[in-house]
């Protein structure tokens, strides 16, 4: 669990992972498998949903995300063909709800904008998603901060072969001790 209330707040520049720190991905991943159980349900004309939901929620909870699809198919006997149309769901899916900030990070979010901080989020997951993810998010009193919110994507600046790190201290004209990561890097 993150502690963000010992957050040195010192700092000029501070930068978060989006998942499990702005909100947790399992509240994501749960719409996105909703999704997936219908569309399989509505291609295979057969009232499987409500099982396959629910299977794909437990292997989510007893062995992790990774594990889900492939089991899923296995168990309910689907075509590999499904894979890349769950990929590109999971990417782009139009969540039914919206995805609500942690309230310590949005806390944390309001103080940090408040003391006149510079904000920005260094996610490591696949942009596409990622920003399927904030789209659908509930800034709620963030709303008015959110233009000042820069966005940087790990995986975009390795294949570039640049540090994440090195990156940010030019793009906020700070020096790396003055830059405080929210999560994993």
């Amino acid at each position: 669990m993150m502690d963000y209330k010992n957050i040195d707040r010192e700092k000029l520049v501070y930068v978060f992972e989006i998942d499990e720190v702005l909100f947790p991905e399992r509240d994501y991943l749960l719409q996105v498998y909703y999704l997936f159980s219908n569309f399989v349900e509505y291609t295979e004309g057969r009232a499987i949903a409500k099982d396959l939901l629910d299977y794909m929620k437990r292997v989510f909870e007893e062995k992790g995300a990774s594990a889900v699809i492939p089991e899923t198919l296995e168990h309910f006997q689907l075509a590999d063909s499904y894979v890349e149309n769950f990929e590109r769901l999971r990417a782009n899916a139009h969540l039914p709800l919206k995805l609500f900030l942690k309230e310590e990070a949005k806390a944390l979010l309001l103080s940090l904008f408040g003391a006149g901080k510079q904000v920005g989020l260094l996610t490591d997951g696949n942009p596409v998603e990622q920003l399927n993810k904030l789209k659908h998010m509930d800034w709620q009193e963030l709303q008015a901060h959110l233009p000042s919110l820069k966005i940087f994507f790990t995986k975009e600046l390795l294949f570039r072969n640049i540090n994440p790190i090195d990156y940010l201290v030019q793009e906020y004209n700070v020096a790396e001790e003055d830059i405080i990561v929210v999560g994993k890097v």
